[in-house]
């Protein structure tokens, strides 16, 4: 059962899924410039601010990806041509950015969230977060709470180092990452693998959130692929359930995978950002009337 407030939606047929569900439509376009900052290692942040109105839209990323991925780039194009301000970047370990991948963690990557969003936007905002990045957008809205105007998960992944991630591993796997402290995983989207080091996985259990209530307040629409490899679509419900606030809503997508990168995905994207965004400009509308 789905708690009170949540409601639940799901795109049943490929021919429900594409209708067009926004007109906009991304075209390539020249990056604007990367600027770095530092982070407390001393690591460069790349990041990406185009200024526009508020709330700001930062985009977080998903493990091992950056802010150049398809989803990011359509966000961009979508804010820019929109005139919302948009804020995006690469963790410590990732794209542009200084650091080791193999030194990263949730906790690393979310003070490196807060670092960059800190010292770029000081107004409000609507968190996007992608896969992993859906796990630190809701650790970003418990630091900064009422600056948090409303967020986003694509195939959000809290607590995914536990259950996901050391739930998959056998027990040799097991075995070799507690010995040597790392251990190396088949990818389908890199050949040679990726590392996954033990100081990763101790590092997820001090960040789980999906144990207890979440303390979030503000709208959050979650959307998540229902041929998802890499996670589970109950997570989405799951998560809807853990959130305190009642103005949450997920979203399935039948023939959705992990990635939720087809056009017809993206445009759904869209649309949810700017459903979130009217959401927003007539709770304003209804505070401002005499």
């Amino acid at each position: 059962m789905v708690n009170e407030g949540v409601k639940l939606y799901a795109l049943m047929t490929t021919q429900t899924a594409q209708r067009p569900v926004t007109d906009f439509v991304s075209t390539p376009v020249t990056m604007a410039k990367t600027e770095f900052i530092l982070n407390a290692a001393a690591q460069k942040l790349a990041y990406v601010f185009e200024p526009g109105r508020a709330p700001c839209v930062v985009f977080l990323s998903g493990y091992r990806s950056d802010m150049s991925g398809t989803k990011a780039q359509y966000l961009a194009d979508l804010c820019r041509a929109q005139g919302h301000a948009m804020l995006r970047f690469d963790y410590s370990g990732h794209g542009a950015s200084g650091g080791q991948f193999e030194s990263g963690s949730i906790s690393a990557w979310t003070q490196d969230a807060l670092t960059v969003i800190k010292a770029v936007v000081d107004g409000p905002l609507i968190l996007i977060g992608s896969s992993m990045g859906g796990w630190i957008m809701l650790h970003v809205a418990l630091a900064l709470g009422p600056q948090i105007s409303g967020m986003i998960g694509i195939a959000a992944a809290p607590d995914f180092t536990r259950d996901l991630m050391w739930r998959d591993l056998t027990a040799e796997q097991r075995q070799t990452l507690n010995r040597d402290g790392i251990i190396l995983l088949d990818s389908e989207h890199d050949s040679e693998g990726y590392p996954v080091t033990k100081a990763f996985i101790e590092d997820g259990e001090k960040n789980l959130l999906m144990e207890n209530p979440i303390d979030i307040h503000c709208p959050v629409r979650l959307i998540q692929g229902m041929l998802d490899t890499e996670v589970p679509w109950e997570t989405a419900v799951q998560l809807s359930q853990a959130l305190t606030t009642s103005d949450v809503r997920v979203c399935l997508v039948k023939n959705g995978d992990h990635r939720l990168s087809e056009n017809v995905q993206l445009q759904l994207l869209g649309s949810t950002l700017e459903e979130v965004l009217e959401s927003l400009n007539q709770c304003a509308e209804q505070r401002i009337r005499p």
